[in-house]
């Protein structure tokens, strides 16, 4: 267990982008320069003066790269912790140091905020070893020794807390944005492969009969032409939705109203071997809701009137009972495609009904044909 900790620190990467120095960055340093400069010329009590403030002046700038050298200034700014030892060691003078000195604290902080596994690891090193020195050579109270030790842990723990917390942001957006691609990419499917099957299917059919019936091929013509403009129309909707907020978007989003059990009597334009039937209760229904049953029923027609042969019927049936909201889309046709194939239509279904915590199957149906059954909570999940 513990081999498998120090395998996954040292695997731990550097946290990215790290901000750049700030103009708070440059006013803290300069007021610890000018606070050092001042203790420098005024504190008499302060042994080994000259060295304590070339110390001081040269471990204080190296805050300034604290998030994007971590590991470096945590070196630069302990090591003159080390060189401070040196009057305890030669003539007995623990208190060597400045107060702006203090502002080291920072830097264990910064260094489990923004370095590597590796650079954590070599960075606690070099914090241990002047707080042992320290212990080692002077004799501090216990009390202030358990305080010492107290405010350099937090700081290192208060540097791991907001690291943990910028991961667990990061991942949150990432399952965010991971969500909204796959809503994008079921809403393009169902709305592309929906409108462009029913304008194959007229084509087709107005090809067939143009010789011998010209009033249904221009029907036809009039289906397609509708069909055309709705996924033209959708396809913009979506685009202004997804630019919207963008800099330089000049045109407004377009939030319409999305389609709903209300409109699942558009899927009998497709073809006239489909039938809509709706029972039960079916009003108050949220939006969320609403717009899954037309989806799933889109698809499933959709699928319907693309993959199964010689079908004379297309039943829709969509029924609100307490609690729940029951589906059936029924095809009498011979299946066309293998009943374990799972193509993105057949996904998108699942999801669409997993999200709202209900449940959808697809397959041969015993009785012949092919089978979309689902059901859905009446209320959306918090």
């Amino acid at each position: 267990m513990f081999a498998a900790l120090i395998r996954s620190i040292l695997a731990e990467p550097r946290a990215p982008d790290p901000p750049a120095r700030v103009w708070r960055d440059w006013v803290l340093v300069g007021a610890l320069l000018v606070t050092a400069a001042g203790e420098a010329l005024f504190r008499d009590d302060v042994p080994w003066r000259p060295l304590a403030t070339v110390v001081a002046l040269l471990v204080i700038p190296a805050l300034l790269w604290r998030r994007t050298h971590p590991l470096l200034a945590t070196a630069v700014g302990f090591g003159g912790g080390m060189v401070l030892h040196i009057p305890a060691v030669v003539d007995d003078n623990p208190d060597v140091g400045l107060y702006a000195m203090a502002s080291v604290l920072l830097l264990p902080y910064a260094l489990y905020r923004w370095a590597s596994g590796p650079e954590a690891l070599v960075g606690t090193a070099i914090v241990a070893v002047p707080a042992t020195l320290s212990l080692a050579t002077t004799e501090t109270p216990f009390g202030e020794v358990i305080g010492g030790i107290t405010v350099l842990v937090a700081s290192f723990a208060l540097g791991a807390a907001m690291r943990y917390r910028a991961v667990a942001r990061r991942r949150e957006v990432e399952q965010v944005r991971t969500l909204e691609r796959g809503e994008l990419a079921r809403e393009l499917h169902d709305t592309v492969a929906h409108h462009v099957s029913a304008i194959a299917i007229q084509a087709q059919a107005g090809r067939a009969v143009a010789a011998t019936d010209p009033a249904a091929a221009l029907e036809a013509l009039a289906v397609i032409e509708a069909e055309a403009s709705r996924t033209l129309y959708e396809m913009r909707t979506m685009v202004r939705v997804l630019r919207h907020g963008e800099a330089g978007a000049g045109e407004a989003a377009d939030y319409a109203p999305q389609r709903g059990i209300g409109d699942l009597d558009e899927l009998a334009r497709m073809s006239p071997v489909v039938q809509v039937h709706r029972g039960g209760d079916l009003a108050g229904l949220p939006q969320p809701v609403e717009m899954a049953v037309y989806r799933i029923c889109q698809e499933a027609v959709t699928n319907a009137i693309r993959h199964s042969l010689n079908a004379t019927a297309v039943t829709v049936e969509v029924t609100g009972d307490p609690g729940v909201i029951r589906l059936r889309v029924h095809d009498d046709g011979e299946a066309a495609r293998p009943a374990t194939s799972v193509g993105y239509g057949l996904l998108g279904m699942a999801e669409r009904a997993k999200l709202l915590g209900g449940a959808c199957q697809a397959g041969p149906d015993p009785a012949g044909g092919w089978t979309v059954e689902a059901t859905l909570p009446r209320e959306v999940p918090q």
